[in-house]
């Protein structure tokens, strides 16, 4: 055995690690600052819902005791609270390994799976992970080009990945153009619509809720990272026709999700009056920030998410902008791993960090403008 190495697959080489928002704590050591504010995750500035903090506390007695491995209770949660039956929904450790399981479950190497560009990075991580072939189609106007990835459909097209709204563009696709899309599509080919901020978006009334449409190739995920509050908890789950259901729970880990995660969604599904709190928090915020954008004359897309996408002159000038504003204490995510790279996006906030945010990019702005 001297002198061999452990063979590893070219696509496996070729891997880039997924590069996350920078941690508060981080950036503190970093730059030893006392005062940072996080906008570049799209978490939930109001933290979890009390109902899940509290049944947390109820369940740290259990930890010794796995969870129950069908997820029984969130799942019948679920089921309840979206009018579903129990058998369309599997729960994992949120969107990320529920791509990964879809992909795992119904593709094979030499398959074809089509997405768009400038959209949510782990989806090119995890085909890019399993060998598969990507095909992108370019975005139009930061929207989703659902006719041009219609006409790139092929014969070795298995999955196709639409985000609504779009991470990180903000935009949405309609109920109109998503019937034509679906309806379009051969039903032979599986469709994953990812809805992680749909509860910013279903007051539109063009805004197609992925969970009123059943298709035999259609598999809706939703995450409680987001405005549920649970990032650190790592939690979502998928609907879907029954048959690709079962097919999932082959290869799902048999522990996943953890319990207190399970607990902490149940209760937090109950909690409408933190999500309408949540929701009005949104509001408010990126009115604040869309004020300051046009008063500073930054370029950004309307939204129907809880971010915003700025749009600067070229990509030397966002990746500047976005170390001068870590340099004072706010963390944004600069967009270049997602293929925008004269972009960044910027979350809502409380009123608090709403406000310090705005400050920092008055400053910022006001520099980089005088220097250009």
């Amino acid at each position: 055995m001297a002198g061999k190495m452990i063979k590893i697959p070219k696509h496996i080489q070729q891997l880039k690690p997924y590069k996350a928002g920078k941690p508060i704590e981080e950036l503190m050591r970093e730059k030893n600052i006392q005062k940072v504010v996080k906008l570049a995750s799209n978490e939930n500035p109001l933290g979890p819902s009390p109902k899940a903090v509290e049944a947390i506390k109820n369940h740290l007695k259990d930890l010794h005791r796995y969870p129950n491995p069908s997820s029984y209770k969130l799942v019948n949660a679920i089921a309840e609270k979206y009018n579903k039956k129990p058998e369309q929904i599997i729960c994992s450790d949120g969107s990320d390994s529920l791509i990964q399981y879809i992909i795992a479950a119904f593709s094979s190497e030499g398959d074809e799976l089509l997405s768009s560009e400038g959209t949510f990075i782990g989806w090119y991580v995890n085909v890019n992970k399993f060998g598969r072939r990507s095909k992108v189609i370019p975005l139009k106007e930061y929207h989703y080009d659902l006719n041009g990835i219609l006409n790139n459909v092929t014969e070795k097209t298995k999955i196709i990945y639409l985000a609504n709204p779009n991470n990180p563009t903000g935009t949405i696709f309609t109920k109109k153009e998503f019937k034509y899309f679906i309806n379009k599509i051969p039903k032979n080919i599986l469709v994953i619509l990812d809805e992680a901020y749909t509860i910013y978006s279903q007051s539109n009334p063009d805004y197609p809720n992925g969970f009123e449409y059943e298709f035999e190739n259609l598999i809706v995920l939703r995450t409680l990272s987001k405005s549920f509050g649970l990032a650190g908890l790592r939690i979502g789950f998928a609907v879907g026709h029954v048959e690709l259901i079962k097919e999932l729970y082959k290869i799902r880990l048999p522990f996943e999700p953890n319990r207190l995660a399970q607990e902490a969604a149940i209760a937090s599904l109950s909690d409408d009056d933190f999500i309408c709190k949540t929701i009005e928090t949104n509001k408010e915020s990126l009115n604040m920030m869309e004020k300051k954008f046009k008063e500073l004359k930054i370029n950004y897309i309307s939204t129907s998410a809880n971010f915003y996408l700025l749009l600067f002159p070229s990509d030397k000038y966002a990746k500047a902008f976005n170390i001068e504003c870590l340099n004072r204490g706010l963390i944004l995510r600069y967009l270049d791993s997602f293929g925008i790279e004269n972009g960044i996006r910027i979350n809502s906030g409380t009123k608090e960090e709403t406000i310090f945010a705005l400050n920092v990019i008055s400053e910022v702005q006001n520099t980089l403008t005088k220097k250009a």
